[in-house]
């Protein structure tokens, strides 16, 4: 059992594909993994245990005879619990929907079951996903694995932690502001924020919506391209979803395209950065100019985005909360009612202007990655804190004003519709994960999937994971 647990989720795939190893086998060994750990880090407080044996026994009894070639073969993955599954409990981290079980899955789930991914369980998020520490009133804290108390990260702490110690191969995220990449940063495993559209995302209150994005997390790149490669497609139900690229993201990775020029920065111009994350992000820039990449130390003059991504942001909030709010007030944790009720004391002019400057801004960076292939800076501005923090307000000394600033070096994707990706880059003295980010322009999952995999393999930290936890 610890040697399956131990596989990529190519590895595994391989086995499954040979029929060397059976779906059940896994959905077994995850098991017994979940029983090992998770009493030290709750990354995965829902388990669907007989439904994952059932589907495992259907690929094996029934296998498929012209798969596609993203297929799983009935690799067990941890969806997280802001994405609707048939029949499994699906609380949104909030106590107002702590019995809900849907009556269909999400698109995205659907996708990956049809492409033979079997699911297990259901990750921790904080309540609605708002906020970067995965807590919430239904199932409390989850821990970070490299120390556990410590902050594992949000909002796909759950699926990230899940990762770092084994009890699956490949999990679910989404990022609104960077809750997909600030986890995979604080627990040394990847995460890729895909570009709208990339993976479909219904049903959804705002179709149109485009800086709320779902994206694959792994252990390593290979396996999050392999993810990537079953969840993408157009979906009737979803306007902005994108067909299936021609060549898939893990054949892609099979011959990798080396950047030839790579712009960096330490803080974007918007944020205080940690010394010891300063020391890793040098570190991983010199780590690319040891694989031929020339680095150039160059800021993209965009430095007012967080003022552009806080006010959209806002307005997100009022759009999707309002209702939830006038009837579920007192339930709703106070970020999220602070954070509506900014939306909603916006004026259509401050949303004009945010809407007109988050334009000149895209156009500012698209001119920078004329320049540049790709953009590079620290994943989070700070190693993980206390878990019992709600979240950062100071950062090296700097005083921080609202539950977001702490994220605000994530926001300049999230606002430009880019893809990036968090890859592990290194570790504090203390030993806590610092990630790196890298960021391409619209629709360039293949080019920043190729960086991220030439780093991870000259640093070599992915042969860490999986771990056990580390107690303080």
């Amino acid at each position: 059992m610890e040697d399956l647990v131990r596989l990529s989720a190519r590895e595994a795939v391989e086995l499954l594909k040979k029929r060397e190893i059976s779906p059940v086998d896994l959905v077994d060994a995850a098991a017994a993994r979940i029983g090992e750990v998770e009493k030290a880090v709750n990354a995965l407080p829902t388990l669907c245990l007989d439904r994952a044996r059932e589907k495992a026994r259907k690929i094996v009894d029934n296998p498929p005879h012209d798969p596609p070639a993203a297929y799983l073969y009935g690799l067990p993955i941890a969806v997280k619990d802001l994405d609707d599954v048939q029949g499994v409990r699906t609380t949104y981290g909030s106590p107002i929907f702590a019995d809900n079980v849907p009556e269909r899955s999400c698109a995205m789930v659907e996708r990956l079951e049809s492409n033979g991914a079997v699911v297990i369980g259901k990750s921790n998020t904080p309540e609605f996903g708002a906020g970067g520490n995965t807590f919430n009133e239904v199932f409390g804290v989850t821990s970070n694995p490299w120390d556990t108390g410590k902050t594992c990260g949000g909002s796909s702490g759950g699926s990230a932690v899940a990762l770092a110690v084994g009890e699956v191969w490949l999990a679910t995220g989404s990022d609104l502001g960077g809750s997909l990449r600030t986890p995979a940063a604080f627990c040394s495993v990847v995460g890729l924020r895909t570009s709208p559209g990339r993976v479909a995302n219904s049903p959804s209150a705002l179709p149109f919506e485009t800086m709320p994005v779902l994206g694959p997390m792994a252990r390593n790149v290979r396996d999050a391209a392999l993810m990537l490669d079953a969840e993408t497609g157009s979906h009737p139900a979803d306007p902005l979803s994108l067909p299936r690229p021609s060549l898939s993201y893990s054949a892609v990775l099979e011959n990798p395209i080396r950047p030839a020029k790579i712009g960096f920065s330490t803080d974007l111009g918007v944020t205080p950065v940690d010394p010891e994350v300063r020391r890793v992000f040098q570190d991983a820039v010199a780590a690319f100019e040891d694989i031929g990449v020339a680095m150039e130390e160059d800021c993209p003059d965009v430095a007012d985005f967080p003022s552009a991504y806080n006010v959209l942001r806002a307005k997100f909030y009022a759009d999707f909360f309002t209702p939830l709010i006038e009837a579920h007030r007192d339930r709703i944790k106070p970020e999220i009612v602070w954070n509506t009720e900014r939306g909603l004391e916006l004026t259509s002019d401050r949303i004009g202007w945010a809407e007109r400057r988050r334009g000149e801004i895209f156009h500012a960076l698209m001119g920078y990655f004329e320049k540049f292939d790709l953009l590079v800076h620290p994943t989070a501005a700070t190693p993980p804190f206390d878990k019992n923090l709600r979240y950062l307000d100071e950062i090296d000394g700097h005083r921080l004003e609202t539950y977001m600033d702490w994220l605000t070096i994530t926001f300049l994707s999230s606002l430009t519709a880019c893809p990036s990706i968090s890859v592990p880059a290194g570790f504090t003295d203390k030993g806590l994960p610092v990630g790196v980010e890298i960021m391409g322009p619209p629709r360039s999952e293949d080019r920043v999937l190729c960086a991220a995999f030439l780093l991870e393999q000259h640093l070599g930290i992915h042969s860490r994971l999986p771990m056990d936890p580390q107690g303080v």
